[in-house]
């Protein structure tokens, strides 16, 4: 025997906190209340304020590190400079967001770095730590149970340790073998709980090790292009002209000798719009282009079939070598106002050429 219990449809939850589970009247709800006219947070004044304050607080907490750039600073750079590993950035929490952009800003900029979440180096990541690297550890407070676990472990393999920490007396700091004090006055949270000012003060003393660092190391725009070789900066500094020129049978020339009819067919066979034009050597002596053909047309005194087309040519043209940067020829370009560059080596001869359309396809403009 079957027994049946009949159901009542659109029937609300007897406990009114069940309902609150529900997704959609909890929005309703959390919509009415942000829809409040009487919200301080829609005070212009107010929010300008806030905003302001965080800012000047912040802005104090750099500049007190100003007067901290002192022996240990030197120290430390000394450590991560001649380093012969990896510099390993560790923390956990908001000091570890600031560790991984210290990392990969170290990384970025000549020293090789990378960072290790203090957890996962207890189950096994420690591994990653060799006696060649250098730890470079963040705490604000500078007894993070995590990080305090692991570092009898480090001090073992006798790892050079580098701390930045808010307070010079904590365990962290007196473990370390360097203590760089970023300790702050006030947070900018005005319940002084949320990591602002703090955590500032930290990513500006890890950019400041960063760039002392690659001024010591000599580095250079060149070096920081092969860092970053999918960006539109790495690919203004690394990509040449020899990388993305037409060489070969794709070079337009012709003789001085040669008619315009003869120009103007290798013109339309390469499509760069316009025509090297060289002497019986081989040597650039001037350039044939399209605005060139349209002066020639507006000129009756011009025989389009008979005119050789050395005497309606550009002479001394603008052209470039093939070790340049492509970034150089689009400067030239627009210096100009031109659209395509002849490629010369030392001795005047054309060995390449390209346009604007070939800058464009290489993303260097």
């Amino acid at each position: 025997m079957l027994l049946k219990i009949p159901l009542r449809r659109n029937q609300a939850p007897a406990d009114p906190a069940i309902s609150l589970l529900n997704p959609v009247l909890m929005n309703a709800q959390l919509n009415t209340q942000n829809l409040t006219l009487n919200s301080p947070i829609l005070d212009e004044s107010k929010i300008r304020n806030s905003a302001m304050t965080v800012i000047e607080t912040e802005a104090r907490a750099i500049s007190a590190l100003q007067k901290r750039v002192n022996g240990s600073f030197l120290h430390a750079c000394q450590l991560m400079f001649q380093c012969h590993g990896r510099v390993v950035v560790i923390g956990i929490g908001k000091s570890g967001h600031i560790a991984r952009k210290i990392a990969a800003t170290l990384a970025s900029t000549g020293t090789p770095a990378f960072f290790v979440h203090p957890a996962e180096a207890s189950h096994g990541d420690l591994g990653m730590i060799t006696q060649k690297d250098v730890v470079l550890s963040l705490s604000n407070s500078g007894e993070t149970d995590e990080l305090l676990t692991i570092l009898p472990l480090i001090k073992r393999q006798n790892v050079p340790l580098i701390a930045m920490t808010g307070n010079e007396f904590s365990s962290l700091a007196k473990l370390a073998d360097v203590h760089l004090d970023v300790s702050v006055s006030e947070e900018a949270c005005p319940l002084g709980l949320a990591p602002t000012a703090s955590t500032t003060a930290a990513l500006v003393m890890g950019d400041a090790l960063a760039i002392a660092l690659l001024e010591a190391r000599g580095f250079t725009s060149e070096d920081f292009a092969r860092s970053h070789p999918a960006g539109t900066l790495g690919r203004r500094l690394l990509v040449r002209i020899s990388d993305i020129m037409h060489s070969g049978k794709q070079i337009p020339v012709v003789d001085q000798h040669d008619s315009l009819t003869a120009a103007l067919v290798e013109m339309t066979r390469t499509g760069l719009g316009m025509t090297a034009v060289t002497d019986d050597q081989g040597h650039l002596l001037g350039v044939f282009t399209d605005g060139d053909l349209r002066r020639a047309v507006d000129d009756n005194d011009i025989d389009l079939r008979d005119t050789r087309v050395g005497k309606v040519m550009t002479s001394n043209p603008k052209t470039i070598t093939a070790d340049k940067l492509a970034a150089e020829a689009a400067q030239v370009m627009e210096a100009f106002k031109i659209h395509a560059l002849l490629v010369v080596d030392d001795e005047n001869h054309v060995v390449g050429a390209l346009n604007i359309h070939d800058l464009l396809r290489a993303r260097v403009v």
